[in-house]
């Protein structure tokens, strides 16, 4: 099992980037995930993961407390609009694939706005 939580891993840090430079490819919820796949995996590569400079407060933040920052937040949503604005722009997708793309968007916009935006306040 722990070789492919590595792949697993891996594939999804390999996502993540991707999506840096794609907008239609989030890298936030790739991100988790590896680090999730690594927590399980490889203590060492969980760690590195939770050093990085950009991707450790995220993931820290995440783990303690469900939480996506405001900024994440609006990128998110923001390339969620951009992405389904760009396909309701292409003729060739039929219109179910549409309609499913856009409650899906819905469901996962839902989502991420009702995570905390930061440490729960006691």
């Amino acid at each position: 099992m722990r070789s492919i939580f590595l792949i697993l891993g891996w594939l999804s840090l390999f996502l993540g980037f991707i999506g840096i430079f794609l907008p239609l490819l989030p890298t936030t919820p790739f991100v988790l995930l590896a680090a999730y796949f690594f927590s399980k995996g490889s203590e060492k590569l969980h760690a590195w993961l939770l050093a990085n400079k950009r991707f450790g407060p995220m993931i820290a933040n995440w783990q303690s407390h469900g939480a996506i920052s405001k900024r994440a937040k609006t990128m998110s949503i923001s390339m969620m609009f951009l992405g389904s604005l760009y396909t309701l722009s292409i003729p060739s997708i039929p219109f179910w694939g549409k309609v499913g793309q856009a409650v899906t968007l819905i469901c996962v916009g839902i989502y991420i706005l009702t995570r905390p935006s930061g440490p729960k306040k006691i």
